[in-house]
């Protein structure tokens, strides 16, 4: 019943907003490191959540502190219940003093994960279907005693119990489930009847996105740089803004190592025009490795200004 009215409030939660079905893993444990009994519930939700169309919704935010409130509410009202009149007339006073004294509501912990997402899920799942004790954490038995490790969350220290054997199978057993009871339930997108049709829809909205994220990139792949700079500033960089002729691209300078370079040449006058242009600059002489033409047409000087890390050679086709 625990692990139905936890599932409940983040239902509701994602029904009220955008009236989406989410994927829910719930598993109940009622132990806590030194086998005490300590019911909780622990839960993987997913960040997104499905339409009755079809239609899927991504979410980044869950409001925690009125989980906090609503789970506190939940919790009392379910010990109520549980309890004759005489009880509840005994008890009272204590879920009271238990409501005031959690002002922001029970425990809800949610921490932001990150790095590797696969691997945490893998270990949550694991987690969630533990069982009360591992072996690895059993360090010695005697016959009469036994001595095991636990994590104490109060001080965040490793520490040591040993407990006669009668004490230990007291303990252990307290946490063994009724016959035929699910520690662990699927809820939403998960749950079994409607699981195969939450796949098809799925993989059909995958298929679609896909498709989707290949057309957008070859459009992107399509523009060139001087149709985004159009569409920016309205301008073709390619147009002379006085004659209204067009240039032709013939080659790039660009800073490789603190100096300059030639990047790209579309043939051999430009590139002696670009090794000109960066002895002027720089009064360095580029390396010997180009063939030049024997006759190349004077060319005007570059600005020796600073603040250039890269330089364009154009030419212009005049009617």
């Amino acid at each position: 019943m625990t692990s139905i009215e936890a599932v409940r409030i983040v239902q509701d939660y994602y029904k009220k907003k955008s009236k989406v079905v989410p994927g829910i893993i719930a598993g109940l444990h009622t132990f806590g490191a030194r086998m005490n009994f300590n019911p909780h519930v622990h839960m993987l939700v997913t960040m997104v959540g499905m339409k009755k169309s079809g239609e899927w919704k991504v979410y980044d935010y869950i409001p925690f502190e009125m989980f906090r409130k609503q789970w506190q509410t939940v919790v009392l009202k379910l010990i109520r219940r549980s309890l004759d009149e005489r009880e509840k007339r005994e008890v009272q006073p204590l879920l009271q003093k238990a409501y005031k004294a959690n002002g922001d509501g029970f425990y809800v912990y949610a921490p932001k994960q990150k790095g590797n997402v696969k691997v945490q899920i893998g270990y949550i799942g694991r987690y969630i279907r533990r069982p009360a004790i591992a072996l690895s954490r059993i360090e010695e038995y005697d016959g009469q005693y036994v001595t095991f490790r636990y994590h104490d969350k109060t001080d965040e220290q490793e520490k040591r119990e040993k407990l006669t054997v009668e004490e230990f199978i007291a303990r252990l057993i307290v946490h063994i489930p009724d016959e035929q009871f699910k520690m662990i339930r699927y809820y939403g997108v998960y749950f079994r009847r409607i699981k195969a049709l939450c796949r098809k829809v799925i993989s059909v909205w995958q298929k679609e996105a896909r498709k989707w994220i290949v057309k957008v990139k070859k459009t992107i792949s399509r523009r060139k740089w001087e149709q985004r700079i159009k569409e920016q500033t309205g301008k073709d960089p390619m147009q002379c803004p006085h004659c209204g002729n067009y240039y032709e691209y013939k080659g790039e300078v660009c800073l490789k190592e603190g100096q300059l370079a030639i990047k790209h040449a579309s043939d051999h006058t430009a590139i002696a025009c670009l090794e000109r242009m960066i002895y002027n600059f720089t009064g360095i002489k580029t390396e010997k490795g180009h063939k030049k033409e024997e006759k190349t047409p004077k060319q005007p000087e570059l600005s020796r200004n600073p603040e250039y890390s890269q330089v364009y050679l154009f030419s212009v086709e005049t009617n």
